[in-house]
């Protein structure tokens, strides 16, 4: 455990340097009502609006890189052969068979 939360610091430091050094400085707006609701974690956690803002946008990148590498993986299972693909009716049907066996 330690050292997934390791490994994530050390790629959330990557990834600001990063991006600080390729999109310096930059303006967004958001919704009005999404607006308030950082307003109001910027006014309860006592954080610079930019370190909050830094900080979620380097967690969101790198759960979607994290969830990018796990599609591939599975995707290149697939191509291999080593994992077969399930027919999604077929699938939630025997999800429901185990679910009443369960329940007996």
């Amino acid at each position: 455990m330690v050292r997934d939360v390791n490994r994530e610091l050390q790629a959330t430091t990557l990834l600001e340097r990063r991006l600080s050094r390729i999109l310096g400085t930059m303006e967004v707006h958001f919704a009005p009502d999404l607006q308030a609701k950082i307003d109001q974690l910027v006014s309860e956690a006592g954080r610079a609006p930019d370190k909050l803002l830094a900080d979620a946008m380097a967690g969101y990148v790198a759960e979607l890189a994290e969830t990018r590498e796990m599609l591939n993986g599975r995707y290149d299972d697939l191509k291999s052969g080593r994992l077969k693909p399930m027919d999604g009716e077929a699938f939630f049907e025997s999800l429901r068979k185990r679910e009443d066996e369960s329940l007996k």
